[in-house]
């Protein structure tokens, strides 16, 4: 067990990032001090009631996923993951991601949760959205049109400056190690049909496990939240649910940037999890604004060396 530890330890250590710098401390603590939630879920699910239950209500999914090579491959993928290691389990996910899958999951973890887990959403730190925007009080109407951002034309769009993008921002560089750092992160905004509800469909380059590059696409359901800059989002991500609260931290009247901070979790999965992304017009940092940025990411409580830069140098092609 102790080289589980450690070889867990040197994994995270390698990815020099400051979530993982945190979740090594979470691991060496659940493992010789006291039980951490964050940590000791990923050894839940593994005793007689839940795999009665997976048995029970999920036998023919099961069959499914240990039958298909890919599916069975995800799988094995996923339980190399020590110590609910949400870097390793998505970027398993994104690799070996199929229809089987999906029906697997959301059998067995969203339908029944048969592993019984339950994360909540971490809100500390919770900090508050930017309250004004070109010098007035920020309102629902005007935040949502923040993230239509480039995409469409809109009030938000500077003023002589009309012409849009096939996306509504490209991510320049975020903090989650898990879901920030992918390759050429094409956010996608659109309005729903009732008042206060949009879309928000991210499209993301994936390097897979077996030396793939693959375009993923996500949908979310977005709609307002009390405060104006702040949203709630859903998304059934490979049969799983996520819940997220958005908040918009601060966006450049002339639209070159939009700094978003976000809080979320998937509780059937046990995971709980909190990030930050810095959009921009065409995916690079814009450096006339770099103190306004690192004065909205401290009153989030992130420090400008926890971003890591996004690689946006080819993404030609994308399925937007």
């Amino acid at each position: 067990r102790s080289a589980r530890v450690l070889k867990t330890v040197e994994s995270l250590w390698s990815r020099h990032s400051s979530d993982d710098l945190l979740f090594i401390w979470l691991v060496l603590l659940n493992e010789y001090v006291t039980p951490v939630p964050e940590v000791a879920s990923t050894t839940k699910g593994t005793d007689l009631p839940s795999l009665l239950c997976m048995i029970r209500h999920c036998g023919q999914k099961i069959v499914d996923c240990v039958t298909d090579t890919r599916c069975k491959a995800g799988l094995d993928c996923l339980e190399g993951c020590s110590f609910n290691d949400q870097v390793c389990q998505y970027r398993c996910i994104v690799s070996y991601e199929t229809p089987k899958f999906e029906q697997f999951a959301l059998c067995i973890l969203q339908k029944h949760n048969c592993r019984g887990l339950d994360a909540k959403m971490p809100m500390m730190p919770d900090p508050a959205p930017m309250s004004s925007w070109r010098g007035q009080p920020l309102t629902h109407e005007a935040a949502e049109s923040l993230f239509i951002g480039w995409k469409q034309q809109g009030p938000q769009m500077p003023a002589g400056d009309q012409i849009t993008k096939p996306w509504s921002w490209l991510v320049a560089a975020g903090k989650n190690p898990a879901y920030d750092f992918f390759p050429c992160q094409h956010q996608l905004y659109s309005y729903g049909k009732g008042k206060g509800q949009m879309w928000y469909e991210p499209v993301f380059k994936a390097l897979t496990l077996d030396g793939q590059e693959v375009w993923r696409r996500r949908r979310y359901r977005v709609r307002r939240a009390t405060i104006p800059g702040t949203f709630y989002y859903s998304v059934l991500d490979n049969g799983v649910t996520s819940n997220e609260y958005w908040r918009i931290m601060d966006c450049a009247e002339d639209l070159e940037f939009c700094l978003f901070y976000y809080s979320g979790a998937a509780a059937t999965a046990g995971l709980s999890y909190s990030g930050a992304v810095l959009a921009t017009k065409d995916g690079t940092w814009p450096l006339q604004y770099t103190q306004r940025i690192h004065a909205a990411l401290h009153r989030a409580g992130i420090e400008p060396w926890e971003l890591s830069d996004v690689d946006n140098s080819a993404c030609a092609g994308a399925p937007l």
